[in-house]
């Protein structure tokens, strides 16, 4: 019988070859540089959103407004919406006898305002409001820390170590007073100090839109009110998309198509068409830049 020859051996296997990066050309990254300048850029230019805890000392507001030579009512959705362009209003209480100040219990329910009663026929003293106001915000400073601004809504100069406490703990502290009856010590102390009748005053310059249907007029209207936001909050260049973002924070319920647009930028053209606006287009991303108001202010 005959033998089987002996199979051949294999050869033996080549160690692997180390890979470099040439082997995978499609794997490799741009420089950061590049990266950077690929992002469009109005994200760069994103509004800023505060979380904002609001506290009202209605009291002193009120009789603050009373005594004041220029308006004789206070208007709490003013104030509102102009805290709206900074950021989220996230917390908002008010403190006072509301016995006393019952004329203000409904607007301050609408806008979904926590009421805190302080009865002062029970109490004598120092303001029993003040005290419970200010250590309900010290233990929002302490327990909420995405909470980043306070605002203290009142012209009562003790509040000036609340809001050096504030401060201390890396708060932001906006001050909301009536001209006459704030104290210099309290609206120094803060980071911004509001007015009330600025904000009233602003209000009635809001241009008018003559000629419009209502829906249009409405849209507009909201529309000229988040630029005028946006400048006072200094922005140099006024993206649609921030505009659009300020509406919403002013309006949650906004949406252009309800006003018969099927988009933000055709809203936008439509203004510059009705002499409302002017606009350019970014050349590199397309998007439209809003330059300011037109003649028809």
């Amino acid at each position: 019988m005959e033998e089987e020859p002996a199979p051949e051996p294999r050869p033996a296997r080549r160690p692997p070859r180390p890979l470099y990066e040439e082997d995978y050309p499609a794997l490799t990254l741009p420089p950061p540089r590049e990266l950077v300048l690929a992002m469009a850029p109005e994200r760069s230019s994103s509004i800023e959103e505060r979380k904002i805890a609001l506290f009202c000392d209605l009291e002193n507001i009120a009789l603050g407004v009373r005594d004041s030579s220029e308006v004789k009512k206070f208007d709490i959705g003013l104030v509102l919406e102009r805290l709206l362009e900074k950021g989220k209003i996230i917390v908002k209480k008010a403190y006072c006898d509301w016995e006393r100040y019952s004329e203000f219990k409904r607007p301050f329910h609408e806008a979904a305002i926590e009421l805190i009663d302080i009865p002062q026929k029970y109490y004598s003293g120092k303001n029993s409001a003040d005290i419970k106001m200010v250590v309900d915000a010290m233990d929002l400073c302490y327990s909420k820390e995405h909470l980043d601004t306070f605002v203290v809504m009142s012209g009562d100069s003790d509040f000036s170590p609340l809001v050096s406490k504030l401060k201390e703990n890396n708060k932001y502290v906006i001050g909301v007073g009536v001209k006459g009856s704030s104290a210099n010590l309290l609206i120094s102390n803060c980071d911004e100090f509001i007015f009330y009748e600025d904000v009233w005053r602003d209000q009635q310059k809001l241009p008018q839109l003559d000629g419009l249907g209502k829906k249009h007029a409405e849209a507009f209207s909201l529309m000229i009110d988040a630029m005028q936001a946006l400048i006072r909050e200094n922005k140099d260049v006024l993206w649609g998309s921030m505009i659009k973002q300020t509406m919403q924070r002013k309006k949650p319920s906004f949406n252009e198509g309800y006003y018969g647009y099927s988009t933000f930028s055709e809203l936008l053209e439509d203004a510059e068409k009705k002499n409302i606006i002017r606009l350019k287009k970014d050349q590199r991303s397309g998007s439209y830049i809003v330059t300011g108001f037109a003649g028809r202010r």
